[in-house]
């Protein structure tokens, strides 16, 4: 059975929700500037009189995959933001997706797009 939250309850997880989406996606923003920066520089060319270090190419390299995978992640996230946004429009916030119990309060403090109870989080990343 879904826990019924009090209208308070919807307003301060819909607030926490749209600060954190708001957070991340100016991190989007500046993490697709510098990888696009980054391959932007990469295009143009070396226009130092220095030679290129193969050292340097593969930091440079590993630096643009590193920003590439967080912004994965952090597009990710906002997903999941926007997806606990439409669960509380819907009525079905705080309920698991999987199981259909209640997720626990101080869970969904922690992490308010949460779409699993802890049971479920587990099983879901031992299956991983």
């Amino acid at each position: 059975m879904a826990t019924r939250f009090k209208k308070s309850d919807l307003k301060y997880y819909r607030s926490a929700l749209l600060s954190l989406r708001a957070r991340l996606r100016g991190n989007v923003t500046q993490l697709t500037s510098e990888a696009l920066r980054d391959q932007d520089t990469a295009d143009q060319g070396n226009l130092s009189t220095l030679p290129v270090h193969m050292a340097d190419l593969g930091t440079d390299a590993f630096e643009q995959e590193f920003t590439l995978t967080l912004l994965q992640n952090e597009e990710g996230a906002v997903k999941l933001i926007d997806t606990a946004l439409s669960r509380i429009d819907s009525g079905t916030f705080g309920t698991c997706d999987d199981c259909t119990s209640s997720i626990p309060k101080m869970r969904l403090k922690a992490i308010p797009y949460t779409p699993h109870c802890v049971t479920c989080a587990r099983k879901n990343e031992q299956a991983v």
